[in-house]
């Protein structure tokens, strides 16, 4: 047994060595129509009409507690600002092709700075009732051609954990609008078809500043930082992550090619620049910042989430890029990826290396052409027309404003 795991060991070690003496990667582009889709310009494509809500809906909220600004969740606040000074934008309502309603309903954070998402449902539910009653363009569809910014665990489910997500479900009164949310996975109430999935938000500046030479080597073959249980929320054990990063753990704390661990030292970033494949397993939900700092960083993304959808699916080429591992095959990861021929890893670190990919899961200050800010505007345009059948007859009503858990009809 013995002779067998230092023959293993001695076999991935000069893997390693070997993609780690391709030092540089040249950068590869998109092939076919994803990488045409990845660098659309939007711009002369849609208008978007941003409403004027009382502050209290975004800026006093978020004045309230600055540390949204570096949340996981700051797309919302991002993309507000974005709108407000971008060509795209109109003043005219009777012009626009979308409506825009900018609230930062994720913007509640406890001491520890964990998202509180329980009085989303009724600041949303306010925002919508002040537009419909201010405005005609809500009533005319209710809001089918109105998009929300939802970026929480479980989108406009408006809840950490998924069973009770799913109890939830997508706050009725947004089912007909476009929800551009993190969260994406293939049949699940959480996620509406013909929503947005969108990355979530990464510090941009953060991660520039702490690029390290392009000729470093890549050292490490596997990297992994972050929790693999949640003793507070999950007691039990088993279903956080669905078991998934407990299997991690049980299974490869002692591999020494698994540089895997819960600390989260001050090299992190430097660290994933040094590794080949960076884990990126679900935790209460399938997504996290992790997979956007594999692309930024060129660390191969392992992506750990069944049935996951991962953002801007059609412009961004996940397939060749990452590598999938199912839930259930966790225990065989070792196997999984030493078994993957040199010449594919390289071919992945080429496309990784493509700076249009890095820059569509940013959302940079001020930003840049064909960054996520671009790529949900794509999503968007892409949408129109609207289809006449979207417009209500004069008295029609399709929701039901009334429906949903009674705590979300209180007043906000």
């Amino acid at each position: 047994m013995r002779k067998w795991f230092w023959g293993f060991l001695f076999i991935a070690f000069g893997f390693v060595c070997s993609i780690a003496a391709e030092r540089n990667p040249r950068t590869e582009r998109i092939s076919g129509s994803a990488g045409d889709v990845l660098e659309d310009d939007p711009v002369g494509r849609l208008k978007v009409y941003v409403y004027e809500l009382p502050s209290k809906y975004n800026k006093k909220i978020l004045q309230k507690d600055s540390r949204c600004l570096s949340h996981m969740f700051a797309a919302e606040i991002y993309m507000h600002r974005f709108l407000l000074s971008s060509p795209v934008r109109t003043l005219n309502p009777e012009e626009a092709d979308w409506f825009y309603t900018p609230i930062y309903a994720t913007c509640d954070l406890t001491p520890t700075g964990l998202p509180l998402p329980f009085k989303s449902p009724r600041m949303v539910r306010s925002a919508i009732q002040l537009i419909s009653s201010s405005w005609p363009y809500w009533n005319r569809s209710e809001g089918a051609d109105h998009f929300f910014v939802v970026p929480h665990d479980f989108g406009a489910c408006f809840h950490y954990q998924e069973e009770k997500a799913i109890e939830r479900g997508i706050l009725p009164i947004l089912q007909r609008a476009t929800l551009v949310q993190t969260f994406g996975q293939r049949n699940h109430v959480c996620l509406n078809e013909g929503s947005i999935t969108i990355p979530p938000y990464a510090p941009p500046q953060k991660m520039q500043a702490r690029q390290i030479p392009l000729d470093t080597p890549r050292s490490i073959f596997v990297y992994f930082r972050g929790l693999f249980y949640d003793v507070n929320n999950d007691p039990e054990g088993g279903y956080y992550a669905r078991g998934a990063r407990a299997a991690v753990w049980e299974n490869f704390k002692n591999n020494p090619l698994f540089d895997i661990s819960t600390e989260h030292p001050t090299t992190y970033y430097e660290d994933m620049q040094r590794a080949i494949f960076c884990l990126c397993p679900l935790g209460w939900a399938p997504w996290s910042p992790r997979l956007v700092e594999a692309v930024v960083f060129g660390c191969i993304p392992v992506i750990i989430a069944d049935d996951i959808v991962l953002p801007f699916a059609d412009a961004i080429p996940w397939e060749e890029i990452g590598v999938f591992v199912a839930e259930e095959d966790v225990p065989k990861l070792d196997t999984i990826l030493t078994s993957i021929p040199p010449e594919v890893i390289l071919r992945k670190q080429r496309l990784l290396a493509n700076p249009s990919m890095k820059r569509a899961m940013l959302f940079p200050q001020p930003a840049l052409p064909g960054d996520a800010f671009h790529q949900i505007l794509n999503g968007l345009a892409r949408k129109l027309p609207h289809q006449k059948s979207i417009y209500l007859k004069p008295g029609e009503k399709i929701l039901n404003w009334t429906a949903g858990p009674v705590g979300d009809l209180k007043p906000w």
